[in-house]
């Protein structure tokens, strides 16, 4: 059953855009009327680019994306280039990775040396290198043989990253498959992830400010739209979190970590039945429930990542008193009062962010949150809602608003 929400989100500009069907029902009109509650802020680039008819490479991609939908490996295969040779095989010469040896990625990482050590965790390390041949800065993934990423999440990755081209997708370089080596590497993202300059953050990092943080969910949305409705057939990224939001120097984010996606429903299928993978606190609760994975499940994820970006917030932190230790869970009854709304904002934002901006955020996370699946949007309005909220906050709004300056109506759409 869907959570209720209070009626000032509903009467904020962003908020119209989702609330555009009756209170009843609950239910979105996407193809329908809904764009028509989009017009005071959808952005005319964008209409035009959906017109523009695919090019031929994006024709093959597409084709040999849907050619590894049931990839299946032999266990027993010890053949030293059984991986490079599936990756030929089955991309069937659209990869552009280059392939690296073991040796060339020791020397770039000058033999995997603590110092370039930049992150770790279950799939392996990462490591900041340099190209010997290029002089290009890297990062270097490499994975644990004895890890929770194998063959098959491993071979996703290359050909996924190879195929699908956007700006909010981190670029694969390459990648090593020697003998039981299983490397992969991206272009290197100076700032690192969201997660390290939202949660606990170290005493020389400034928080992200209130711009920071909508350009960053405006930039990943965008990343998942493209997955969702441009990519053919579509991707589920099945693991969208504040680690595998990666920023680049002036803080554009790229979706990275691609091991756990999965092709989308094609035809009159609605879903696609799957093993339940991802993180606790970040799946949607249908898919955590019964396995059945569909694009919404990403968009709850992302409603997830976007309420620790308003609020500072992990999603679990067993360090806080039981009731606020689940971060969805705190934050559903805060939806229904905008009285509390403020007590939403990150502290160490320390007010600086248009009250209005809060509302408007608050609006999108509620929405994309919702229980029931066919209630949340699809990416592409969230995307036009984000995009309206970053170009709005601007120095002049940098301060909280006055409370009667959120009862305004959307402006005209014929006016200036």
């Amino acid at each position: 059953m869907d959570f209720e929400i209070d009626d000032e989100l509903k009467t904020s500009m962003v908020a119209k855009t989702f609330f555009c069907f009756s209170d009843k029902t609950r239910r979105i009109n996407y193809k329908g009327g809904m764009m028509g509650c989009f017009k005071c802020c959808m952005s005319k680039e964008r209409l035009s680019k959906k017109s523009l008819k695919k090019s031929i490479k994006e024709y093959h991609d597409a084709r040999t994306l849907a050619s590894f939908a049931n990839i299946s490996f032999k266990t027993d295969s010890s053949r030293k280039r059984y991986i490079a040779e599936e990756i030929r095989k089955i991309g069937k010469g659209n990869i552009s990775a280059d392939i690296f040896t073991f040796r060339d990625l020791t020397t770039a990482t000058k033999n995997f040396n603590h110092e370039n050590l930049i992150g770790e965790g279950g799939f392996g390390r990462v490591y900041k290198g340099i190209i010997q041949k290029t002089n290009q800065v890297v990062a270097v993934k490499q994975l644990d043989r004895n890890g929770f990423q194998g063959n098959r999440e491993f071979l996703v990755e290359v050909l996924m990253l190879s195929l699908l081209h956007h700006p909010n997708l981190v670029s694969l370089v390459g990648y090593c498959a020697d003998g039981d080596q299983r490397i992969l590497v991206y272009e290197y993202m100076i700032n690192g992830s969201l997660e390290d300059h939202l949660l606990e953050l170290s005493p020389d990092k400034k928080p992200l400010d209130w711009n920071t943080r909508m350009k960053i969910a405006e930039g990943a949305a965008r990343g998942l739209e493209y997955l969702h409705e441009s990519a053919n057939p579509p991707v589920i990224y099945r693991d969208f979190k504040a680690s595998n939001v990666l920023l680049d120097e002036n803080f554009n984010p790229k979706l990275s970590d691609f091991g756990l996606a999965k092709l989308g429903p094609t035809g009159d299928k609605t879903h696609v039945s799957t093993r339940v993978m991802g993180t606790y606190g970040y799946c949607a609760p249908e898919y955590a429930l019964t396995g059945q994975l569909t694009a919404k499940s990403d968009v709850y994820s992302f409603g997830v990542v976007f309420l620790e970006l308003i609020t500072g917030r992990r999603v679990i932190d067993n360090s806080r008193q039981t009731e606020e230790q689940n971060l969805v869970s705190w934050a559903t009854p805060l939806f229904k009062d905008r009285r509390k709304f403020k007590l939403m904002a990150d502290p160490l934002l320390q007010g600086n962010y248009p009250l209005k901006g809060l509302y408007q955020a608050l609006a999108v996370a509620a929405m994309c949150l919702q229980e029931e699946a066919s209630t949340r949007p699809l990416m592409s309005d969230v995307v036009t809602a984000l995009e309206f909220l970053a170009v709005r906050n601007d120095a002049a709004e940098e301060r909280a608003v006055d409370d009667d300056d959120i009862k305004k109506p959307c402006p005209d759409s014929d006016s200036d």
